[in-house]
């Protein structure tokens, strides 16, 4: 465990009577309140599905630049599609990747009204060259939906709350899948796979190619590296659960460091959130805990909203200013004068 810089812990605990379950749920616990990551094995999703995910990612990435930039997201208002190298930012760097964004398939809003972040509601966008990648992306999208909601529910009662707390409060859940290549680099120094950040939900799961490192977590002000274990997920909480708990949980800052030409890696994070409309209220902790709470990080550059929808909406502005400022120039501009 220690080796690894990250604990793992095994999901299947849960199924295997009560004191197993209940020593799952205080190391999970444990782990979210130290440093916020950790290796997650016993999910159940099986290896032929991991391959298959795998087999799409790489044939999509293969697939003729005019296929990929067919669904390129600047053709899509809610953040969807393909994104090309060099598209997306993190504290306004450059990210040295290629990726598709699919998130829930629904109707557009068409209302006025609407509060700003409706304009993340919308279809995504398919590769008509590749129609397989649908079936296999919404068969991920369930298993780890189970995978999830188990892990809240697992949280909420190591939190002293309700086991339905989450189920409760959630709503329809706002997912995201990202399915991204981090191309290598012949630079000497290592280069910005994805800079620096915390996830702005609530819990994300994240799937790395096999022997393919690259991911880093900043643990008492130093990054250490978290590779692959096989069979296991990198689980990490974003910063509405942080929020939810005034800080006993937290988000923790991680990036991606681009390997080295002319090797390459995939990596698939699943991202669930609340609906976008929704508050978490915050969870009444037993004094014990409540008196381990931290706080909420305050970052003047990056705010942190009760609600998930405006947490969702400032960090797609930002990860994507070329989308933003085609279709969401109003927004834009709202935000910089408000900043001034």
């Amino acid at each position: 465990m220690s080796e690894l810089n990250l604990p793992i812990l095994d999901l299947s605990q849960l199924d295997q009577g009560v004191e197993a379950a209940q020593r799952f749920r205080d190391e999970l616990r444990e782990a979210t309140h130290d440093v916020g990551f950790f290796y997650l094995t016993g999910t159940g999703v099986t290896p032929e599905l991991e391959a298959r995910l795998h087999r799409a990612a790489r044939d999509f990435f293969a697939l003729p630049e005019d296929d990929k930039l067919a669904i390129e997201n600047v053709k899509s208002p809610h953040f969807r599609g393909y994104t090309r190298i060099g598209g997306e930012r993190t504290q306004g760097k450059v990210d040295w990747r290629e990726q598709i964004d699919i998130g829930p398939e629904r109707e557009a809003v068409d209302d006025p009204e609407a509060p700003d972040f409706a304009r993340l509601i919308g279809p995504n966008l398919w590769p008509d060259a590749q129609p397989e990648l649908r079936d296999v992306v919404a068969e991920w999208h369930a298993q780890l939906s189970i995978v999830a909601r188990k892990l809240l529910r697992a949280w909420a009662l190591s939190l002293g709350a309700d086991e339905s707390y989450f189920d409760d409060h959630f709503g329809e859940p706002s997912t995201l899948i990202k399915i991204v290549r981090y191309p290598g680099k012949d630079d000497e120094a290592p280069q910005q796979g994805v800079g620096a950040h915390k996830d702005s939900g609530v819990l994300t799961l994240l799937w790395i190619e096999p022997g393919k490192g690259g991911l880093q977590v900043q643990r008492d002000g130093e990054w250490v590296d978290a590779p692959p274990v096989p069979g296991a997920f990198v689980v990490n909480i974003g910063e509405l659960l942080e929020y939810a708990t005034q800080g006993y949980l937290v988000a923790t800052n991680h990036r991606v460091i681009s390997p080295a030409y002319p090797d390459d890696r995939i990596s698939v994070p699943f991202f669930f959130n609340p609906a976008l409309d929704t508050q978490l209220p915050l969870i009444e902790l037993p004094a014990e805990l409540k008196s381990q709470a931290r706080g909420v990080t305050q970052d003047p550059t990056n705010p942190i909203h009760s609600l998930y929808g405006q947490n969702a909406l400032k960090s797609r502005l930002r990860a994507h200013p070329d989308v933003a400022e085609l279709w969401h120039a109003d927004l834009v501009a709202a935000r910089a004068a408000a900043s001034v």
